[in-house]
C-alpha cells in the first residue's frame, strides 16, 4: 500500500511540474488517503505484534 502511494505521490509530482492541476490534486488526494490507511494499518500491527500475536502466545 505504501508503494501505491508512493507511486500516486510521484503522478502527483510530474502532473504538478507539467501543469495539470486537477490531476495533481487528485492523485496527491489519493496518496494522502493511501498513506493515512498504511499508517493506521502499521500502527495495528505494532500493536498486536506487542502483544504477541493474535493467536499465537
Amino acid at each position: 500500500m505504501l508503494y501505491w502511494a508512493l507511486i500516486f505521490l510521484v503522478v502527483a509530482i510530474v502532473a504538478g511540474i507539467f501543469g495539470f492541476g486537477g490531476i495533481a490534486a487528485t492523485a496527491s488526494s489519493i496518496a494522502q488517503v493511501l498513506f493515512f490507511i498504511f499508517l493506521v494499518l502499521f500502527i495495528i500491527s505494532l500493536f498486536f505484534g506487542w502483544r504477541g500475536g493474535a493467536f499465537g502466545p
